[in-house]
């Protein structure tokens, strides 16, 4: 995708989802420089949304966010639904799920510039679980699993800055990193609390309820 379209689909959101990464924290970020929707019109005020209409903007919000297909994060959703009698929180399910998906640890490791950078490394193989290599951006990680760069991989462009890049991003609560060894453990599932999710959990079951 773009860098343009990306763009364009924060400020169609009306929400900064971080979908490229540094340009997103910098001055240069779209939504400072026009905070309203593309098109001759954008700047006026916006209609009245339905109940729909924010239930779909919510769930837009929360796929656009994690960079998932329609299918895969309907996908996520339907399994929590399916299970909710089990479940004590469907949020901390939700979450659980998708960031320990591989490519969303890359991102979070500070391994990879965007989400979507990240999914590209992980289908290239770079990357290994438990000693492993793996190239299935998808695949999640349980707890006491490890990630790490293959020793082919850690001269490449894209990567020989990883100890530099995971000091300016420090690893969630839930990942343990080893800067030694290059890579780092799940501790614990991940938690609602433990990131800042971009649209309510809650609002998005209910829109796929229906």
């Amino acid at each position: 995708m773009k860098t343009q379209a990306k763009c364009k689909i924060c400020r169609r959101m009306g929400d900064k989802l971080f979908l490229k990464g540094e340009k997103c924290m910098s001055n240069k970020c779209a939504m400072i420089e026009r905070p309203f929707a593309p098109g001759q019109r954008a700047k006026k005020r916006r209609s009245s949304t339905s109940e729909y209409g924010k239930e779909l903007a919510e769930k837009q919000k929360m796929k656009r966010w994690y960079q998932l297909s329609e299918s895969q994060f309907k996908k996520y959703v339907k399994e929590i639904y399916r299970d909710r009698a089990k479940i004590k929180s469907v949020a901390d399910a939700l979450v659980a799920k998708i960031e320990t998906r591989l490519d969303n640890i890359i991102f979070r490791l500070g391994w990879a510039r965007s989400r979507s950078h990240a999914n590209q490394l992980a289908t290239h193989g770079h990357f290994q679980v438990n000693g492993r290599k793996v190239d299935i951006p998808s695949m999640q990680l349980k707890v006491g699993d490890v990630v790490s760069v293959r020793n082919g991989s850690k001269d490449k462009d894209t990567l020989k800055d990883i100890l530099e890049l995971a000091k300016k991003n420090p690893a969630p609560k839930w990942l343990s990193f080893d800067a030694g060894k290059i890579e780092a453990t799940v501790t614990r599932l991940p938690l609602a609390e433990d990131v800042q999710l971009p649209a309510d959990v809650t609002t998005v079951f209910e829109h796929y309820s229906r």
